[in-house]
């Protein structure tokens, strides 16, 4: 099962533009995400799918797996569909060009439930670890069955708790937007007209659920913070240096 991890760079980003190439410790976002990408063990490539010359130009320096991809699309899974026009693989894994500091093991545990399970698509939680975070729509929440599957994402505190104020909020898990797809199934996906829910809550892995195709969830401890605002980039900055990475 040939397996390709590939990165979605686009250029504009409304909360902090350019992002992904943006010095962090003297290289740039997106190599970052590279080179933990480049950690895991079971992928066979790395690809990055650019969407502008100018992201194309800064990859080239640290690699020659960059495509350019068209700057219309409306989303990273669109994207990374183009990509695999042209790369021909079984099994793709869909990391975030603006997450330097996720476990590169995740990419080999979500590789492992794709072929030890029928599921279309796999991706990532953690349990809730505050109030704050519950109530806030901009995280994502996932139920699962008793099997790992997911049932619904939502972008509220799921299920609700009818019947007491929550007092564990570490049942509750939240969800981490790094995806793997059979590829025969996300060359099918991207043809499907958006759905109620997806319309909905804004969140498209919703249209495979509505759709009937299983979604396997794995757990991890803890997610790492994305980079989305000055801040979050200025944190990272200091966690490398806390790290003694630069």
């Amino acid at each position: 099962m040939k397996t390709v991890i590939v990165i979605p760079a686009r250029l504009n980003s409304t909360r902090l533009p350019l992002k992904v190439l943006l010095d962090l410790g003297g290289k740039p976002v997106i190599q970052r995400v590279y080179e933990a990408c480049a950690k895991a063990k079971l992928h066979h490539e790395i690809w990055i799918a650019a969407d502008s010359q100018e992201v194309m130009d800064a990859c080239k320096k640290f690699t020659d797996h960059v495509l350019m991809t068209s700057p219309e699309h409306p989303s990273g899974t669109d994207r990374i569909a183009e990509v695999i026009k042209t790369i021909e693989c079984d099994l793709v894994i869909n990391v975030q060009g603006d997450e330097p500091f996720f476990d590169p093991g995740i990419v080999d545990r979500l590789i492992t439930a794709m072929r030890q399970s029928d599921a279309a698509m796999a991706s990532v939680c953690a349990p809730v670890e505050n109030l704050d975070e519950l109530n806030n729509p901009n995280l994502v929440k996932v139920i699962t069955d008793v099997n790992g599957y997911a049932i619904y994402f939502s972008r509220f505190a799921i299920p609700f708790s009818r019947d007491k104020e929550v007092a564990d909020v570490s049942v509750y898990r939240k969800h981490m937007g790094i995806y793997a797809y059979r590829t025969n199934f996300l060359k099918e996906f991207i043809t499907m007209p958006v759905s109620f829910l997806e319309q909905t809550e804004k969140l498209e892995q919703l249209r495979a659920i509505e759709n009937g195709y299983k979604i396997k969830m794995i757990e991890v401890k803890s997610i790492e913070k994305g980079i989305d605002t000055p801040e979050d980039l200025e944190l990272a900055r200091k966690k490398l240096k806390q790290n003694g990475t630069i």
